[in-house]
């Protein structure tokens, strides 16, 4: 454990150190983002904050290929080698969109490529867990699988990364949680090395270097170079821990952890997906592209209930981490025992959820009950002036009409202004109860 925890450090060290250095490139050569209808900050700030964290992952894996504990995961065995060449191809193609904003086609189209190009260098989900157990799955079938995946988990980080903070550390949160579970994984194997955990911490690493420059307010955006490199990375690694099952060894029945490197990349993904997921369903119904930007994401509808930048993050770095971390527990603890941790843990985070938007409706609702009383009692109010007023009309006939009514105006406006003292919205409903009343007697006479 103690030479994840160091190579963790040298990707999040690097990457903290590099990252002012590639703000002030963004700044040479003019990534710097305009502000968009759709954006939450209010200054341009300069992108690109992917390619520190590139430079983070890549000292740390040549630094992790020379260690004796890690050395034979890349000795004779090139995959680590194509998901770094990967990343950089992802990372350039992120650049290309922060310097340029390519066509959403096009970009996809690059991150097609990219992910087929990794499959084809071995990076695959060979097994899947089906009826029980688990199957070998075709070469074609595989890379369609795979490049599905990786495109998918790339465009979801993309698609939440709205606030400061808020991507990275969603990252960083599921990467913890499958760097354990990789790790547990590991040490029933014959060799404590695991390819999955070291991309897992590196990953962490990384994200928690650039937190430290993206907190809000944030002096530099990772960009669609930071985003899409994330998205890849932790998608690689659930491919990876698959790739490790040997479906003629293992079966489902004895060994239940065998779904969970399809299921954990979902599940510690499940925010972003679930925000891609309603953005391209939303933005269809509307009849326009799946890319087309909007201001209803998850974290655009926390800061319209009433959350600060920094507590929306928090917040939804809360819910990620209980089902990145529900997940995992009920492998190694009772159901029921998890089951009442996160009902308990649902409930507090719904309550700090919608704390903003109670915290100001239930003083609005209150007013608004106290306001209708106010209505009731004021039109019992001015309800006895009303028949004395009538009767007065009976009494005196056609030609004292108008006097009389006058005089039970002016009763009523004394009895309007005893109810002010008591209540200002009685005032204003008998106020409304005389002009009516006149009104009434008026046209009557």
């Amino acid at each position: 454990m103690r030479i994840y925890l160091l190579i963790a450090a040298i990707a999040g060290g690097v990457t903290w150190l590099v990252t002012p250095l590639i703000r002030h490139v963004a700044i040479e050569i003019g990534a710097v983002g305009e502000v968009r209808a759709r954006d939450v900050h209010k200054i341009p700030t300069p992108r690109m904050g992917g390619l520190g964290m590139l430079i983070g992952f890549t000292v740390a894996t040549i630094f992790a290929s020379k260690t004796m504990f890690l050395s034979g995961l890349f000795t004779g065995n090139h995959q680590m080698w194509v998901i770094l060449a990967g990343g950089i191809m992802i990372s350039l193609l992120g650049m290309a969109d922060d310097l340029w904003d390519l066509d959403w086609m096009l970009k996809l189209a690059g991150q097609l490529l990219i992910s087929v190009f990794v499959a084809w260098g071995g990076l695959q989900i060979i097994s899947l867990p089906l009826g029980g157990s688990l199957v070998t799955a075709s070469p074609s079938l595989s890379m369609a699988i795979t490049a599905f995946l990786i495109v998918a988990s790339i465009n979801a980080v993309n698609f939440v990364d709205g606030l400061d903070g808020l991507a990275s550390g969603i990252v960083a949160i599921g990467g913890i949680a499958f760097a354990l579970y990789s790790y547990i994984i590991a040490r029933y194997s014959p060799s404590y090395a695991s390819l999955a955990t070291l991309i897992d911490v590196m990953m962490v690493g990384v994200c928690v270097g650039f937190i430290l420059h993206n907190w809000h307010p944030a002096k530099l955006f990772m960009g669609d170079s930071g985003s899409m490199l994330l998205g890849y990375l932790i998608t690689c690694a659930s491919i990876v821990m698959t790739g490790r099952l040997d479906p003629a060894s293992i079966h489902a029945s004895i060994y239940l952890p065998v779904f969970m490197p399809i299921l954990l990349p979902i599940l510690v993904l499940f925010l972003p997906v679930l925000d891609m997921c309603l953005a391209i369903v939303r933005r269809l119904a509307k009849g326009q592209s799946p890319m087309h930007p909007d201001r209803m994401h998850l974290h655009h509808r926390m800061l319209k209930i009433g959350h600060s930048v920094r507590g929306a993050v928090l917040i939804l770095w809360g819910w990620a981490a209980l089902i990145a971390f529900g997940s995992l527990t009920i492998l190694f603890f009772k159901a029921q025992h998890v089951l009442i941790g996160m009902i308990v843990a649902v409930a507090v985070l719904t309550v700090a959820t919608m704390y903003p938007y109670l915290k100001h409706r239930i003083p609005e609702l209150r007013a608004e009950s106290l306001a209708m009383e106010a209505v009731r009692e004021g039109a019992r109010h001015v309800t006895m002036p009303a028949g004395k007023a009538k009767g007065a009309d009976d009494a005196a006939g056609a030609a004292e009409a108008d006097g009389d009514a006058a005089d039970s105006a002016d009763a009523a406006s004394t009895t309007a202004d005893n109810t002010t003292a008591a209540s200002p919205a009685a005032a204003i409903a008998a106020d409304v109860a005389v002009a009516e009343q006149s009104h009434t007697q008026q046209h009557g006479a």
